[in-house]
């Protein structure tokens, strides 16, 4: 497997490769708008994290930088559906947290997860865990999101700025996801 990073918008290979992973996991479940994506390119906001097998994208991370600590969030990881079950979510994990020890500023890496108690989200829950997350107590309500979370956070090296409580987390990741919507 070959992993590869970019910080550039490129329509062919999202239409081409990412987006169906990104759709097949995300729609109907809190994916942003390709315009929003583009526009988070645009401004230098995310990276794009590939798996590829045999120069097809089979897995995808998209991740941008809290700014006021030192972590990156996490914003969408997916596994295309006949590629999962094979531990490749978990060698993209371990891919972007070696890429992320590259980046002088980054140091500890966040997720926000579904807190709803169903069978998906709990599975999803004990991958994160199984990747070195700690899920924090603070349930987060949006108001534009009919679905409350909880912030999971892995700290990469010991010297971190990252908050570990869950309601302070929430302040960097609306500054984020609005970072990320403005001038779309």
């Amino acid at each position: 497997m070959e992993f590869k990073t970019i910080n550039q918008w490129d329509a062919r290979l999202w239409n081409e490769q990412v987006g169906p992973i990104y759709h097949q996991a995300f729609d109907g479940k809190g994916a942003k708008p390709e315009k929003i994506i583009r526009n988070m390119f645009r401004k230098q906001l995310c990276y794009l994290h590939l798996g590829i097998v045999e120069s097809h994208v089979v897995a995808m991370g998209l991740t941008g930088k809290l700014e006021g600590t030192d972590a990156l969030i996490i914003d969408y990881l997916a596994v295309a559906s006949k590629w999962q079950h094979r531990g490749i979510g978990l060698k993209m994990m371990n891919y972007i947290s070696d890429w992320a020890l590259t980046k002088s500023s980054v140091k500890s890496l966040v997720i926000e997860v579904e807190s709803a108690d169903t069978p998906e989200t709990l599975a999803r829950n004990q991958f994160w865990e199984k990747c070195g997350f700690t899920m924090t107590d603070y349930i987060h309500d949006y108001k534009w999101v009919p679905e409350s979370y909880r912030a999971m956070y892995v700290t990469l090296v010991t010297d971190t700025n990252l908050p570990k409580h869950g309601e302070e987390l929430f302040k960097y990741i609306e500054r984020f996801h609005k970072a990320s919507y403005q001038g779309a």
